[in-house]
């Protein structure tokens, strides 16, 4: 999966038109163009294709906090670097902080589509990087967050639509980190973020 299918997926799963999603950029400061954002819906094959970079899907997920949680006063969503990369880590972690999912709800949304993982699993996912439980997330988990949200807020969508096959895409990201980068950066919270609603998990 590159960003661009994650940005797809979750827009339809919550229903988010152009306007809806415009607006959700400019709660994180991002002042999305229509035909920008619409280079970003189309399909590799499709003419006009525009890769989305880390930090669009960041800013996304980062207004969409926003937009479930309310503004935090005086914290600011950051701008991932060209160098920062947004991990599946991230991906789940800035989901389930905007839905406000426990471990439970997570594991179940999973369920309606199919894919059993087990709480130890999913909580490593949420470790910090040099954690020595930490483990890293794969597309698949992604994918079937994606797809369990879909059947869980648009259930007649859902029945209509029949899952893609996935073809691996030639933008599609690796779990290595690039030469002479720190894997325990990426993605990685700061200090000074800490205290955001960006860096932390709601433990109830």
């Amino acid at each position: 999966m590159n960003h661009n299918d994650i940005l797809r997926r979750l827009r339809f799963a919550l229903s988010l038109d152009d306007i809806a999603t415009i607006a959700i950029f400019k709660l994180a400061n991002y002042e999305m163009e229509k035909d920008y954002l619409s280079m970003l819906m189309k399909k590799e094959e499709e003419p006009g294709f525009m890769l989305c970079r880390d930090k669009i899907l960041s800013l996304f997920l980062d207004g969409l906090i926003i937009q479930k949680r309310g503004k935090q006063e005086g914290v600011e969503p950051v701008v991932l670097k060209g160098s920062e990369r947004l991990s599946n880590n991230d991906i789940l972690r800035k989901i389930r902080i905007a839905m406000s999912y426990r471990d439970e709800d997570m594991l179940t949304i999973l369920k309606l589509a199919n894919f059993r993982l087990s709480k130890g699993e999913l909580s490593a996912m949420f470790r910090k990087p040099d954690h020595r439980n930490y483990k890293e997330s794969g597309d698949q988990v992604v994918r079937y967050l994606l797809k369990g949200m879909t059947i869980k807020y648009r259930p007649d969508a859902a029945k209509t639509s029949t899952t893609p096959v996935v073809k691996k895409s030639k933008y599609q990201k690796t779990n290595k980190p690039r030469q002479g980068a720190n894997p325990t950066n990426k993605g990685k919270i700061t200090p000074e973020e800490n205290n955001s609603v960006w860096g932390k998990v709601d433990p109830k």
